[in-house]
This record gives structure tokens, sequence and C-alpha cells, in this order.
């Protein structure tokens, strides 16, 4: 059962829920050579590199209102970044920011109250020394003590990347009292991670959930629909190869994403 909520609730002191996405996205091609292989690690450490992942999570946390308190960024060799923001809260802006089951906006002006909160992001670049299969994660935790939620940072960290695969977690802990000394261990409406999602970002995805709605704990895996098998061709576009060679490429990729979409190894066909 999903509770219902006063929208004028109001509380005992500083909302003490802390809520808690964690967001994985998968990019995946096909590298023929080992040189290909090796060009592609070097782009994906240039594209996705310290620095502008710290431009990324700057973003999310002007759309969620976080105040950031402090950065720490590392680039790793042989590849991958890590960075980690402190942030806390800051004054509410222009216009309060809605916690209803719909998309995040656009950042603008908008802030909430944050406390004792984090965001965080890794990348792992890695490639199949057999199969050619190269594979793009980046895992990016955004956690939060306070009124607004970070799924409304969402829509604007898929289109960041270029997500083939999405798997969403989000969970509500702790609790919160009201004046009544009533505890919540949850202040906003959600029954799917879904509704926090733009209609263009829905329509292009096929999507799962696993939700256990009385723990709070919510969870949403999501697969590309389109498969365009010039966009997983690195350094060789399609005309490199045969319909046979495409054939089999595509089988590859095909069983990759499958594999990590549903979380286990499968047989080859």
């Amino acid at each position: 059962m999903v509770e219902r909520f006063d929208k004028k609730l109001k509380l005992h002191g500083f909302n003490n829920l802390t809520k808690t996405l964690s967001f994985n996205i998968y990019d995946i091609c096909y590298a023929e050579s080992r040189r290909h292989r090796e060009e592609y690690i070097a782009y994906i450490d240039e594209a996705y590199n310290a620095s502008r992942l710290t431009a990324i999570l700057t973003e999310v946390a002007h759309i969620i209102g976080a105040n950031i308190l402090d950065i720490s960024r590392q680039d790793y060799d042989p590849q991958g970044a890590s960075v980690t923001m402190l942030i806390s809260e800051e004054p509410v802006l222009a216009r309060e920011l809605s916690n209803e089951e719909e998309p995040g906006p656009l950042p603008d002006a908008i802030a909430a109250h944050l406390d004792k909160s984090h965001i965080t992001v890794h990348t792992y670049p890695e490639t199949h020394p057999d199969h050619g299969i190269s594979t793009f994660r980046a895992d990016i935790d955004v956690s939060t003590c306070g009124r607004i939620s970070p799924l409304k940072a969402l829509n604007f960290l898929i289109h960041s990347f270029d997500s083939d695969i999405v798997i969403t977690d989000y969970r509500v802990r702790g609790f919160t009292r009201d004046i009544h000394g009533h505890k919540h261990f949850i202040d906003h409406e959600i029954n799917s991670i879904q509704n926090f999602l733009s209609e263009d970002t829905r329509a292009r995805y096929q999507m799962v959930d696993v939700n256990v709605y009385q723990e709070n704990i919510f969870h949403t895996k999501m697969l590309l629909k389109e498969f365009d098998i010039d966009n997983y061709l690195f350094g060789v576009g399609k005309e490199g190869f045969n319909e046979e060679e495409l054939a089999r490429i595509e089988a590859l990729l095909r069983h990759e994403m499958a594999e990590i979409f549903y979380g286990r190894n499968m047989p080859r066909s």
C-alpha cells in the first residue's frame, strides 16, 4: 500500500530522512583490434575524466539545491576516475522544488534543505581481449538528508552519459517526526522510479521494476530499445565488415547487453 502524504506536513526540527539514489550506466561497443580497444579506453578516459565528472556532479548539486562544501577527485592509472562531493543545505530560493512523482526540472534557481549529504561517481572502462567487446560503467550515488529526493536529478544524469543500460536503486532510510511526535519513514509518494523520468526517456528504454514498498526500496532496470549497429562499432564503421561479420558482432553485443541487464551469465547461442 502506498501511503498518502499531507503536502503541508509539519516536522519537529530538521527532516532526518536519508534518501539515496544509486545509479549505474553502461555504454557498450565493439572494438575489433587491440589498437581500437586501447583507443576506446583512451577516449573514455578523456570524455569522462575527473574534470568532466566534476562538472556533471556540480550540475546535479544545483538541480537538487545543494551547497558544495568540498570536492575530491582523482584520475587513475591505467584508467578510470572518481569524484566525491560533500554537500550541505542552503536557503530555499525563489520557489520551492516539488517532491511529487514527476520528472525533475532543468537546472534553475531552486534549492532544498540538505545536510550530511554527498554525491559520488566512479568510472570503470574495460575491454574483453578475445571477443572485442568493450564496456564503460559509471556508478553514481546521490545521498541527501532533508526534504528533496535525489530522483529529481535522474533525467539530467541519464542524458549526461551515453546510456545503453541504466540500473537505478532508490531507498529512503531512517525516520523523521512531525510536530505531534509521529514518526514518518518516508515523506513523499512514490510507486515507481519511472514516474520521475521524462516521456522521451521512458519511450527510449524497455524498463522493469522490482519494488519492495513496505521497505521503501525501489529498483528500475532500463535497456535501450533501438539498436543501430553503426552506433556500437568503435574505430571502424559497418562498411568495414561483411554481412556475416556484422551478424556475429550484433549477436555478441546483444548477448553482452542481456547479461548486464539480467545480471547473470547466459549461454551463447
